[in-house]
This record gives structure tokens, sequence and C-alpha cells, in this order.
């Protein structure tokens, strides 16, 4: 017999995590194969000026360039690999559009990883590389910085959980994106950031699989990464 306790989580997650809704978002073997070819080249050419980027001297307006080039190679190339979907889940017997689930559920992330924050800031070696990958918050204006946070966040989730997820085909798709959205982050050579994509991933990616669709992804990763902005700077020290 499920426990009581466990029966109410699985109510609650179940809608925007683990429940499929039904979709017809088939495509022709041709055009698969072109999203695919499309999806490989992106990634290839996205990871490399997302590490480019994060290896710019903090306070370097090239950095906000960078970024935003970054930001159109993720949507450019998930636009051009095939169509994208906005995504429904299930709310008192009807199918909505999500927003309030996964803007919470980008709250619980974020706190979360707040928590890992105070364990990281005692150890120094995580710490540093923490540090290396907050310079841009601490030396930039806020105000930008937020600004491409959330692009690049909007962008990642329109390629990773859009284009990429769908390339991957019905088979393991949840796994195998979120290793690759995690592989991605091995340019930045940053071991924090790698850690930080498996855990991040691993929520967007089922929330893209049960929603079929990306703007759960969308809302979810922007409410997480501008409480990381605001958050981890303060929490961090030098």
């Amino acid at each position: 017999m499920t426990p009581a306790w466990l029966e109410r989580a699985r109510r609650v997650v179940g809608p925007s995590l683990i429940d499929q809704v039904e979709r017809d978002h088939h495509q022709s073997d041709s055009e698969f194969r072109r999203r695919r070819l499309i999806v490989a080249i992106t990634l290839v050419a996205g990871a490399a000026l997302l590490g480019v980027s994060l290896s710019v001297r903090p306070g370097d307006d090239v950095f906000y360039l960078l970024t935003v080039l970054v930001a159109l190679t993720w949507v450019g190339g998930a636009l051009l690999s095939g169509p994208l979907h906005l995504g429904r889940i299930p709310f008192r017997d009807r199918l909505r559009r999500p927003i309030v689930t996964p803007i919470v559920t980008g709250l619980v992330l974020g706190a979360v990883f707040v928590a890992g924050a105070l364990v990281v800031r005692e150890l120094p070696p995580l710490r540093e590389l923490v540090n290396s990958v907050l310079a841009h918050a601490r030396y930039g204006a806020i105000v930008p910085i937020v600004a491409v946070t959330v692009l690049n966040g909007v962008a990642e989730e329109v390629f990773f959980r859009g284009a990429l997820f769908a390339a991957i085909g019905r088979s393991h798709a949840v796994l195998i994106s979120t290793a690759i959205y995690a592989a991605a982050t091995v340019a930045t050579g940053n071991p924090m950031l790698v850690f930080a994509a498996v855990l991040l991933g691993l929520v967007l990616a089922l929330q893209r699989r049960a929603s079929g669709g990306i703007l759960a992804p969308i809302l979810t990763h922007i409410t997480w990464s501008t409480t990381m902005v605001f958050a981890l700077p303060a929490l961090i020290g030098q």
C-alpha cells in the first residue's frame, strides 16, 4: 500500500514532471534527419561560443556581446530545425499552458541551490569555482546581467528542451538531452557549472516530456537563473 504522503506528493508533481499529455508532434523521416543535422551543427557552435563568453574578463563589455551571440545561436538553430511547441499540463480536468507550476518549481530549485551554496562557501576549492562564474554578476551592471541571464535561459530551453529533445526521438530523451546539456557546459571548463547543468537539466527535461513543450522549462529556467543572479553573490564571498 502506498503511503498517504507519497500519494499526495505524486499528485502534486505528477502533472508537471511525470504524467505525459497526449500530443501529435510527428515529423517525416527527412524532416527528422534535417532536424538532427541542424541541431548537431548548432550544438558545436553554441558550446564553443559559451566557452569563449565565460573566459572573458569580468566587467568587459565584450561579455554581453558574446552572450547575446550564444543566445542567438541557440534560438536560430532551434527555429531552423523544425516546429516547436509550448506544451500543456492537466489542471482541474483541463489541459492548460503551464505557468504557475513551473515558476514555483524554479523557486524550489533556487532554494535547493541556495542551500547547497551555504555548504560550498565553506569549501575553498569549490567556492573558487563558483566565484569564477559569479564574477560577471559582481562586476557587471545588474540590469544587463539580468537581461542576458533571462535571454540565455529562454534560448537554452528553445534549443535543448525544444529542438534537441525532439531530435533525439522517443527513446531515453530525458537522460540523453540532460547528458548533452551537461556536456555542452564542459566547454566552460568549470565543473560546478557542469554539475548544476545535470541537476537543472534533468528537471527541465522531465517537464518537457510531461508537457510536450518548452513553456514550462523556460519559466522554470529563468526563475531559477534570476534567483541565482541575486542570491549567490551575496551568499558566497570572494
